[in-house]
């Protein structure tokens, strides 16, 4: 007997932005066995058009009556930021699974309300964190966690670049800023090389160098927690030779690089010279020399992983699939992202902006 067809999942999608769109929908429509696009909802009618042509599933300018339905398996929450939490809870009220875009939350207290919603609801709330699966950071992982590298000192992370904004995810009253919009990237990636740890000491640094917003677009964070390497982390708007995305230091070598390829070099220490602490001064004008034989290695993106977020959505929502299908363990979850939100808050704790005159979410219609 062949085995039993199972249905697609059936998904509502809230917002049809860049990523309610270009991620998730985009991506639904490459995997049309596992979910199919059931409902969308949007405030702008011009996407609600374009989604009852090119999706051809129904249309809502008014997402509680999306929420109402009771035939999805899955909402997807990608609104604006500001009301991630907010309509999560409300979604899972309503008694589906949520996947929620970044930023989760900017405080740890909603996100907890969030977990509590989702708990008593018995659903599942899964924080869209894709970067955990990007392939450099998996690899980043591998090599520090092979110890080659020997004890790691040091982590540089820089997710920078050069560019002006003047949108709504520059303001504060709509939850922008880079450290809510492109950090949740960069620092979920951070936290899970610490073990999901809060460091123990953290310093941080805002700036408005490039954006029309009251929100910063120039983030320096320095961490530390016992046991746990240096962490330098940067995430700006106004740095056009940005650094490697990764630089990792050793007391056996060290790595470098990011999406485009990495490379890591290293050396055995029982190969090495032997020493010995001199305490007297050195023969002559001489410095500590030694020759050590270091490896070289590299790795490059294969053909499918250098579409990076194209790659990155597969891995999640192939994931996922197990998760609601087969009833599998959830790879990223709120618990883990709650250190990231906490990271966050005491970062936006240190660094208080002034605001401009709050206006409110401009109407769709």
């Amino acid at each position: 007997m062949p085995a039993k067809a199972i249905d697609p999942i059936r998904v509502g999608v809230l917002g049809q932005g860049r990523s309610g769109l270009d991620i998730h929908s985009r991506w639904f429509q490459h995997s049309p066995r596992k979910y199919k696009i059931v409902a969308i909802a949007d405030a702008l009618a011009d996407r609600r058009q374009r989604s009852h042509a090119e999706l051809k599933c129904e249309t809502y300018a008014d997402y509680r009556q999306l929420l109402a339905r009771d035939d999805l398996d899955l909402v997807v929450n990608a609104l604006p930021s500001h009301l991630h939490p907010q309509v999560s809870v409300e979604a899972l009220q309503a008694g589906h699974h949520v996947v929620c875009e970044k930023p989760l939350a900017w405080k740890v207290s909603e996100v907890d309300r969030m977990v509590q919603a989702a708990k008593k609801a018995r659903r599942i709330l899964a924080p869209f964190q894709q970067s955990r699966y990007a392939p450099y950071f998996q690899k980043v992982q591998q090599v520090i966690q092979s110890g080659v590298l020997g004890r790691i000192v040091q982590i540089n992370l820089s997710f920078s670049g050069f560019s002006r904004r003047w949108d709504w995810q520059t303001l504060q009253e709509f939850r922008g800023g880079n450290l809510l919009n492109t950090g949740p990237h960069p620092v979920d990636q951070i936290v899970c090389l610490l073990g999901f740890k809060m460091p123990d000491q953290i310093l941080c640094a805002f700036d408005r160098a490039n954006t029309l917003g009251d929100a910063e677009d120039h983030v320096k964070v320095l961490m530390r927690g016992k046991g746990q390497p240096v962490v330098d982390l940067e995430i700006s708007s106004c740095a056009p030779y940005p650094r490697d995305t990764y630089v990792v230091y050793g007391t056996q070598g060290g790595l470098s690089g990011g999406s485009g390829g990495l490379r890591w070099r290293y050396f055995d220490p029982r190969r090495a010279p032997k020493q010995q602490l001199i305490r007297p001064s050195l023969p002559g004008p001489s410095y500590c020399r030694e020759e050590l034989q270091f490896v070289e290695k590299s790795w490059q993106p294969s053909k499918a992983q250098q579409n990076l977020f194209g790659y990155m959505s597969k891995c999640f929502y192939d994931h996922l699939y197990q998760v609601l299908r087969q009833g599998a363990p959830l790879h990223i979850t709120p618990q883990q992202v709650r250190v990231q939100i906490a990271l966050a808050e005491e970062c936006h704790r240190q660094n208080k902006l002034s605001r401009l005159p709050v206006k409110g979410w401009p109407k769709g219609d």
